[in-house]
């Protein structure tokens, strides 16, 4: 059985990350299959945790793929960069050195800049405006040690070896899957994707339909949607088209950070979020990977 261990502590602080959940998402999937497929990676909790052997892990994001390379090719630039931008938050000017830093990667999006961002900003809300510009405050909170992020950069990039990163929209990357390949898509939640996307056109519709051709084909989808959460006043109800998926099970993860964002620390009793996990195929649990946590 595979060890469903996921990686101890995150790369990347990154909204929406299944870090906590990955272990329960990879114990659905099947033990056998060609090529895995991750076109939303994101922090890459899950692609960490399931360790494949063959994989393409893509976003649309250049500055977040730069940093899955650097972690590959680099990794000790990777540590040093961190340590460089860490020591200037440290001193009694932080929200100055924080806004220097979102400044520069405004100017021109960097992987370097985008780690620090994305470790110091408040709630880990990695937040565009529609002319995709970086626009989170900065938060309250210190960023991990340099010594410690070290040790992160090292058992991740062990766990990602075999992993090829991509620029890529998912179109592309769910049409070169072919049959027996596994494909997990974690998209944004629908009803926030403007806000954390910014310009980025993404589509509930667009994806299914590249589902669907991926189905067809004899490729296995999982995909990691909204169950049931509040956003401002009204439920996430998201109709899905007949037939396309076999298989529906639920992961609770936990209270809305994106709701901590927006009501500025206020308690989230009522915000919490239970994923839909849809496979196309049906479930039996004695021939997946594990068994569901």
């Amino acid at each position: 059985m595979h060890d469903l261990t996921p990686p101890r502590g995150q790369l990347l602080k990154w909204i929406g990350n299944k870090q906590r959940f990955a272990a329960a998402i990879v114990a659905t999937f099947p033990r056998d299959f060609g090529t895995y497929w991750e076109p939303f990676v994101g922090a890459g909790a899950v692609v960490a945790t399931l360790r494949p052997e063959r994989a393409v892990a893509s976003d649309v994001l250049r500055p977040l793929v730069e940093v899955w390379r650097t972690l590959q090719a680099d990794p000790a630039r990777l540590v040093a960069d961190y340590a460089e931008r860490r020591a200037r938050l440290l001193g009694p000017d932080k929200v100055a050195q924080y806004l220097a830093v979102r400044t520069r990667y405004n100017a021109a999006p960097n992987a370097a800049d985008l780690v620090l961002l994305a470790r110091a900003c408040y709630g880990g809300v990695i937040r565009f405006s529609k002319k995709g510009t970086m626009n989170t405050p900065c938060g309250i909170h210190r960023p991990i040690p340099s010594e410690m992020f070290a040790k992160r950069v090292s058992s991740w990039r062990e766990r990602v070896a075999r992993v090829r990163f991509e620029v890529s929209d998912f179109d592309p990357m769910l049409d070169a899957a072919v049959a027996r390949d596994l494909v997990y898509c974690d998209p944004p939640y629908s009803d926030s994707a403007g806000t954390l996307y910014g310009a980025q056109a993404f589509t509930l519709s667009r994806l299914l339909a590249a589902i669907e051709r991926a189905k067809a084909r004899g490729v296995r989808v999982a995909l990691s949607i909204d169950g049931s959460k509040r956003s401002g006043r009204h439920e996430c109800d998201l109709p899905l088209p007949p037939g396309l998926f076999e298989t529906e099970l639920r992961v609770d993860v936990g209270r809305s950070m994106l709701r901590r964002f927006q009501m500025e620390g206020q308690t989230l009793e009522h915000e919490r979020v239970a994923d839909r996990l849809l496979l196309t195929w049906v479930w039996e649990p004695e021939r997946a990977t594990g068994s569901l946590l």
